[in-house]
């Protein structure tokens, strides 16, 4: 849903409110604190707020979700899902803020709470060809960065580097996962736990570059390797192809919109691009991420 049709369909706060309820309950209300169905309006007029007659509470829809207690227009949340969404590489807090017209800090705090919606679930097992890689994601050093800067350290290319390393896993012309490496450990027990958890080893081939982490995967499931440092990227359908495109996406958004992304907050900016990723061809993403932004704190 683009943002023409996002003005169009959610006019009102009170347009917005009744799509999150038909969401989140359907035909049924039911009050977020004790689960009671036993509630009417708090405000005849208004019908911006319910009240249990069980509990006492007063409570909106928005109670429990990425929207809880906040004071932005619901119009101004859906847009901004909707920019989200539609940003192939993401959008900077800058420029959210610029589009929603609100504060910077705001935009940035939004965004975050909008990934909340987009986190990984573990889901159905990756199965057929697999592809799986590493790379390392922190940005770009600053010219005149020092040689003890924590931040933007000068750091080598590649393995060695002080980026954090992350490891992806993906099934050709399905979907893909992210995992950040703990402590950057890209050894074979690390690695091979990552297959065991996320791939169906009974009927799946694991295509690889030929690092070192990854020998011992044949005594796992099938797999096959390809040479990259001999300057070989494809052999007869072998190959990390798909892997390394959505890290070239990755990466431009990273250098391209935010620039920097810190260790702390590396797990949600994955998540964000996978959800893009995985939901591309999927009419009813605008939906799914509402439902999941509702649902949010039963997962967490």
């Amino acid at each position: 849903m683009n943002i023409i049709e996002v003005m169009r369909k959610f006019a009102t706060q009170e347009d917005c409110l009744k799509y999150l309820e038909q969401i989140r309950w359907g035909d049924g209300v039911i009050c977020p604190y004790c689960g009671s169905t036993k509630v009417c309006h708090h405000q005849e007029k208004t019908k911006k707020r319910w009240q249990c007659w069980n509990c006492k509470k007063s409570f909106s829809v928005t109670v429990g979700t990425i929207f809880h207690q906040t004071h932005i227009p619901l119009q101004k949340w859906f847009i901004a899902i909707s920019l989200i969404l539609n940003a192939k590489k993401g959008i900077s807090s800058c420029q959210l803020a610029r589009d929603i017209q609100v504060h910077q800090e705001t935009a940035w705090s939004m965004g975050h709470r909008i990934r909340k919606a987009m986190q990984q679930k573990d889901g159905e097992l990756l199965k057929g060809i697999v592809e799986m890689d590493e790379t390392y994601v922190g940005g770009k050093p600053r010219k005149h960065a020092k040689k003890d800067d924590n931040d933007f350290p000068q750091n080598k290319r590649g393995r060695g580097t002080k980026k954090q390393a992350v490891v992806g896993m993906i099934e050709r012309k399905g979907n893909v996962k992210t995992h950040v490496a703990k402590d950057n450990d890209l050894k074979f027990g690390a690695l091979s736990e990552l297959v065991k958890n996320h791939v169906d080893t009974e009927s799946s081939a694991l295509y690889t570059d030929e690092f070192k982490g990854y020998s011992g995967m044949n005594k796992i499931l099938e797999h096959k390797t390809v040479d990259h440092s001999a300057g070989v990227y494809s052999v007869d359908g072998i190959s990390t192809n798909s892997m390394e495109s959505f890290w070239a996406i990755l990466k431009r958004g990273i250098i391209g919109q935010f620039h920097h992304i810190s260790k702390e907050y590396m797990k949600k900016y994955l998540d964000e691009f996978c959800w893009r990723f995985n939901n591309k061809d999927n009419g009813s993403i605008f939906d799914n991420l509402l439902r999941n932004g509702i649902l949010y704190q039963c997962r967490n």
